[in-house]
């Protein structure tokens, strides 16, 4: 029997080329490309060595509601709130700091929620 892969987590947005931008620096990965499909729109990726490329595909209405996916980071090196600031410094916003939970609840320029977690 065979099994399926993982080759893209897609979100939704806006602005494609600042999520992409965004997350390329958060994640430590320089390697982004745009494709367009077969109607024209035009993507950005953000690939990477070792997992599945995030895809930002472009929607015209702005998010609404909380996410349904979210990624779960944490830093490769150093302290979890050192990575907090240096995602606040590229345009990230803490959401939630509960003093209950390991885990920092912040979003992207678009308003994508995402959590940070201290280092494994």
């Amino acid at each position: 029997m065979t099994a399926a892969r993982i080759l893209a987590v897609a979100i939704d947005c806006r602005q494609p080329d600042l999520l992409a931008e965004f997350w390329a620096a958060a994640l430590g990965s320089g390697k982004t490309r745009t494709w367009t499909d077969s109607h024209g729109l035009t993507y950005r990726q953000v690939d990477f060595a070792d997992g599945p490329a995030l895809l930002f595909q472009p929607v015209p209405g702005e998010k609404t509601v909380k996410n349904r996916l979210h990624l779960d980071l944490a830093p490769v090196a150093g302290d979890q709130r050192a990575e907090v600031e240096r995602l606040v410094m590229l345009g990230a916003k803490v959401l939630d700091d509960p003093d209950d939970d390991p885990w920092i609840v912040l979003a992207d320029p678009e308003g994508n929620e995402f959590c940070v977690l201290p280092a494994r």
